[in-house]
């Protein structure tokens, strides 16, 4: 299995003892590897039946996992972790992880989720080449078999053609305390059924009329055992195979189907499918039993989802959201989508630290988000450019540089490394360090001046010391104010021969250095200070309304001043805007010219407070 992605490691976990966190499932797959469970595999190069893969050679991956998708939405924060999980256990066991479109609803699908999750994957590092193949594939390419499954079903007297009404199989299913009562058609001959099932698949009877259902047991304490629904007539035109069929399968039926013709060893699925093992188990038995699959067959494997605070992950309300203009669209930063995490400043190695630290289990538990702005911080500590920007400007003027310097319009250049000592001793390559110029007028935040100071506050106030980060130490003298009394100006003095990184520099002692940006070269930007969506950690748990859970405040746009270097920046390009947090440029809106900045995260996890 190849990964592009350069922090994938080719070397087994178990092995060299990296993974420390709970991952029940590489457990399964490492006793399976122990006992050779799938050793007798075969695998003729691409997806077929049992005659198909007969064919073949000897398998040369060692597992086969898969990555199925719906393509009915965009992909969302749980989805990378299921990505992470399935083609991180096929690199770290000598496998392949399929890329699998689970296309088998025609009305829901479109080429747009199609195209979106396949760029989402890749960006995440992943690839499905393996052994000079791409394994990218689309359950639809199987309606064949699927219909042929069915033929077989029938007449070897596993499955009938159920005429009832769809409230009729409701009440006639029963309920947790109550037995099903047996379908009046479920006593059908082999060879009335196979007449039906034909008539549904020619089109000669109505959309919902009748269904095709597995004969399995109506008094079965597990509901989906049954005698589950496994294909449905619907008259709707599908994306990849068009008009050709009006009869479509059930999920349930499709699933264990897909997995078996690609090879899958280990189907790894969340927790909600838990109940739907028995008739996956049940199917692929029936299918190897009749010589259409080859044996042994996959197994269903689950885990619990991924529940995020302060995020939905229901493609439904997701949906809501754009639709109803709460948001920019799928890809707006405050999304969970993989998209919108990735317009926010997400990296994909942030992502994968995500999913390794919160580990796989079987049990559901809450994951606090401040885990995931973590990983991105952990990430891009010693990897972001630094930067000086001033979101909340005010003019600040040294009434002395003229006198001091000659001129008003002198300006001189200062230096500062773009990035920290520490990112070098980690092996980072040293960048050419940031230029940026000094002169009579600077832009400083407006919390860094207090014309009456509270206790213990060490920025700019009358008579205070304090250094231009990168510059000279000057001293405040004042403001000046508008007629409402809002500062307008502050004022201060340069102290000469205090400039950083010269002779003397220290001596003059400053409690505190602020950050500025020089009206000389300062660019103007616009940066978007987002915060979490949701002011609720659980904003649709127990039928609440998401909606009421909005935070007002979750987008500020601001007019901002940054220096030289950020005005440099590239679409997707990353910083840490210093003391305010990690920032990327935007990948849509940011232009040569016209900088637009969003916050991906702050310094430290502050939500708390």
């Amino acid at each position: 299995m190849s990964s592009t992605h350069p922090s994938n490691k080719t070397s087994t976990p178990a092995a060299d003892g990296e993974h420390k966190v709970s991952n029940f499932l590489r457990q399964i797959i490492e006793n399976d590897l122990d006992k050779g469970t799938y050793q007798s595999r075969r695998w003729a190069g691409s997806p077929g039946d049992a005659a198909h893969q007969a064919q073949g050679e000897p398998d040369p991956a060692k597992i086969r996992t898969r990555f199925p998708p719906e393509p009915n939405g965009y992909l969302h924060v749980g989805h990378a972790k299921s990505i992470c999980l399935n083609f991180g256990l096929a690199r770290d066991y000598g496998g392949v992880c399929h890329m699998r479109f689970d296309d088998t609803n025609p009305e829901k699908e479109d080429t747009e989720y199609v195209n979106s999750i396949i760029d989402a994957v890749k960006w995440l590092g992943f690839s499905w080449e393996a052994h000079g193949r791409q394994h990218l594939y689309q359950a639809s390419d199987y309606f064949d078999f699927m219909y042929r499954a069915a033929e077989y079903l029938v007449q070897a007297g596993h499955a009938y053609v159920d005429e009832q009404t769809t409230e009729q199989m409701r009440l006639n299913r029963g309920d947790f305390g109550k037995p099903g009562v047996d379908s009046p058609f479920r006593s059908r001959t082999p060879a009335e059924n196979l007449k039906r099932l034909r008539e549904m698949r020619d089109g000669l009877h109505e959309d919902g009329s009748m269904v095709l259902r597995a004969k399995i047991d109506m008094a079965s304490p597990n509901i989906n055992l049954r005698d589950p629904a496994i294909y449905r007539i619907r008259r709707a035109t599908h994306h990849n195979t068009g008009d050709t069929w009006c009869i479509y399968p059930m999920y349930t039926f499709a699933h264990p189907i897909e997995d078996a013709l690609e090879q899958i060893t280990h189907s790894f699925c969340t927790l909600e499918f838990e109940d739907q093992r028995p008739f996956y188990d049940w199917l692929l038995e029936r299918l190897c039993e009749g010589g259409l699959l080859q044996t042994p067959p996959p197994r269903q494997y689950e885990f619990a989802r991924l529940n995020l605070t302060y995020v939905i992950t229901s493609k439904r309300k997701l949906a809501q959201l754009v639709y109803d203009h709460k948001v920019s669209g799928w890809d707006d930063p405050r999304m969970p989508t993989i998209v919108g995490l990735r317009r926010r400043g997400y990296t994909p190695e942030s992502i994968q630290l995500f999913a390794e630290r919160i580990g796989v289990t079987k049990s559901d538990s809450w994951i606090d988000y401040s885990t995931l702005e973590g990983c991105l911080r952990e990430d891009l500590e010693n990897k972001a450019h630094r930067g000086m920007a001033v979101l909340d400007p005010v003019r600040l003027v040294l009434t002395n540089w003229a006198e001091t310097f000659g001129s008003d319009d002198y300006t001189e250049d200062c230096t500062q490394p773009a990035l920290p000592h520490s990112a070098i001793a980690e092996g980072q390559p040293e960048p050419a360090p940031r230029v940026f110029k000094i002169g009579k007028a600077v832009w400083i935040e407006r919390e860094d001046f207090e014309e009456v100071p509270p206790k213990g506050y060490k920025r700019l106030f009358p008579g205070n010391v304090v250094r231009l980060k990168g510059g000279y130490v000057i001293e405040c003298t004042g403001c000046a104010k508008d007629a409402d009394g809002k500062v307008t100006e502050v004022h201060a003095k340069v102290i000469p021969g205090t400039k950083s990184g010269t002779p003397g520099a220290d001596s003059v002692k400053a409690k505190a250095a602020i950050t500025w940006v020089s009206v000389a070269d300062g660019v103007q930007a616009e940066v978007r200070l987002y915060d979490r969506l949701f002011l609720d950690a659980q904003p649709d748990a127990g039928g609440k309304d998401f909606i009421e859970a909005l935070n007002p405040n979750s987008l500020k746009v601001v007019t901002a001043y940054v220096e030289p270097s950020l005005a440099q920046a590239k679409p997707d390009d990353k910083f840490q805007f210093e003391r305010h947090g990690y920032f990327v440029a935007d990948r849509q809106d940011h232009v040569a010219g016209k900088p637009v900045f969003n916050r991906a995260t702050g310094l430290k996890d502050s939500w708390g407070k």
